[in-house]
């Protein structure tokens, strides 16, 4: 695709920056010329993205209206890329109210177009609730008489993809899967690179305006034939058990016990398993007839290779919504009521090396000290509706402010310094676990290491007891071999 001479000129607006779509859509935004700004509910979720310095950072929230005018300014194109499927129960009101509330700012402040990537089914169907938000978001961006962009996915494959975790984690953990009637339905399963190259190619494609545009991958497959090709790439055989029992809930909770997706999430996307979604029309080959779509096997292999290499971009748990909740960072001090216990250790080795070492914890590389400790106390949680420990890592050895760290979340960064991670694991409270290194000379350095606890009531007080004697245990261990392994490492160097 040619790059338009004016697009240096062109402000476009991304909602959704810290999720999955948003995240990889900026920096191809950027490759194409165009000047971005990102919205986005807690800005610092953005530290560590290679591109934060060439955008624009508005801090704002689509369910708050007032906060959305000054975002718009200057704004000629706008993505939404928002939603509140984990929201509960009343995800599909809070789509609703969100869209409204973004494109009564877009109208009043003259943007020219928004485009929206929502989900593929026939409307005329009787859609699942999360498809039928999907599409509902859609009208409701349109009542605004901004024209609007709408494109129509299915399940997207790609490094880190919801949809994609689901049917990696099922394949590689179950040789053999029970699986209800879904097992049939049909779908068009799509790139990542894919989507994101309509989604960039519609901006300078004046005949997308006001067109809902679905779009697909080469092949249309079952569900089961998905997994089965997840199976062939990895060289794994499994075998597929369909039973007419199985129900959506059950279905979910199924999930939620094999895979990082927790059952909150699962659910309205299995109900929406019973709803065929492939591409009814060409219009989207018509429009952009430069793009030709990968076949699933193509995407499946693109994915893996870049999971290999441990260079995925974004995750679906990068989103608040793969939270317990979006919580305000939290400002560490004396005040009573808070629980720490810090171990500090001298370590022969530069601040630098020592941060290299607790950076990488957690995912593949594992906790260091007790692993079976951690792995049990992941296995509770998701016994008790939690994240559990399967979310892994988006990247084994960087981290940045909103990345998934097993059942931890990444609060705050400072390279060669400092990493502090917010627990998101049922507790009766809430919980931090903080890592820091200051250098003492120039071969010398003092790394501290400090959990936090507020304790909910007198249960969060007799859990922090109880459990006092085995947190000691690991987290003393724990020190002990950040500290070994990175004087072993600088050793290894030296020598």
């Amino acid at each position: 695709m040619q790059t338009d001479p004016l697009t240096a000129t062109k402000t476009v607006l991304v909602t959704g920056a810290t999720g999955y779509i948003g995240g990889r859509l900026v920096p191809r935004l950027l490759e194409s010329g165009y000047r971005v700004r990102c919205l986005a509910r807690d800005p610092s979720r953005l530290q560590g993205r290679p591109w934060l310095g060439q955008v624009e950072v508005v801090a704002g929230d689509c369910l708050r209206a007032e906060t959305l005018p000054a975002a718009m300014q200057g704004v000629e194109f706008a993505f939404y890329l928002v939603h509140s499927m984990a929201a509960g129960h009343d995800f599909e009101e809070r789509d609703v109210l969100a869209a409204r509330n973004f494109a009564t700012a877009a109208r009043a402040a003259g943007v020219r177009r928004m485009l929206y990537l929502g989900g593929l089914g026939d409307p005329d169907t009787a859609l699942s609730e999360h498809l039928r938000s999907r599409q509902t978001t859609g009208v409701v961006l349109r009542e605004s008489g901004v024209p609007v962009t709408e494109f129509r996915a299915p399940v997207i494959v790609g490094s880190g993809s919801l949809s994609f975790e689901i049917i990696r984690y099922l394949t590689e953990r179950l040789p053999v899967m029970i699986c209800p009637r879904w097992l049939y339905t049909r779908a068009q399963p799509i790139a990542i690179r894919d989507v994101l190259e309509y989604l960039v190619a519609a901006l300078q494609t004046p005949a997308s305006t006001g067109r809902i545009i679905e779009i697909g991958g080469a092949d249309v497959l079952t569900y089961g034939d998905l997994l089965r090709g997840y199976a062939r790439a990895r060289g794994l055989k499994r075998w597929l058990v369909p039973v007419p029992v199985l129900t959506p809930r059950l279905s979910s909770y199924w999930v939620h016990l094999v895979t990082p997706v927790p059952a909150v999430i699962a659910r309205p996307l299995i109900q929406g398993l019973r709803n065929d979604v492939i591409v009814r029309d060409d219009l989207a080959r018509r429009l952009f007839p430069q793009i030709q779509p990968l076949d699933y096997a193509a995407a499946v292999r693109l994915a893996l290779a870049v999971l290999e290499t441990g260079r995925v971009e974004t995750a679906w748990s990068d989103a608040l919504s793969s939270s317990q909740g979006d919580v305000a960072p939290v400002l560490f001090t004396t005040q009573e009521g808070i629980i720490l216990e810090r171990r500090q250790r001298l370590v022969r080795a530069p601040a630098a090396a020592v941060y290299r070492t607790f950076i990488r914890l957690g995912g593949k590389t594992g906790w260091l000290c007790m692993d079976w400790a951690w792995a049990a106390r992941g296995f509770i949680d998701r016994l008790l509706g939690g994240v559990g420990l399967r979310r892994g890592r988006r990247d084994p050895a960087n981290a940045r402010v909103g990345d998934a760290i097993d059942f931890w979340r990444v609060e705050a960064v400072e390279p060669d310094r400092r990493l502090r991670l917010r627990a998101e694991m049922k507790v009766p409270g809430r919980a931090w676990l903080e890592f820091e290194v200051e250098p003492v000379d120039a071969a010398t350095s003092r790394l501290s290491q400090t959990a936090f606890f507020a304790p909910r009531g007198l249960f969060g007080l007799a859990y922090w007891y109880l459990l006092y004697p085995i947190h000691a245990l690991i987290f003393s261990g724990l020190t002990g071999r950040i500290a070994s392994r990175t004087e072993r490492a600088a050793r290894e160097t030296s020598g």
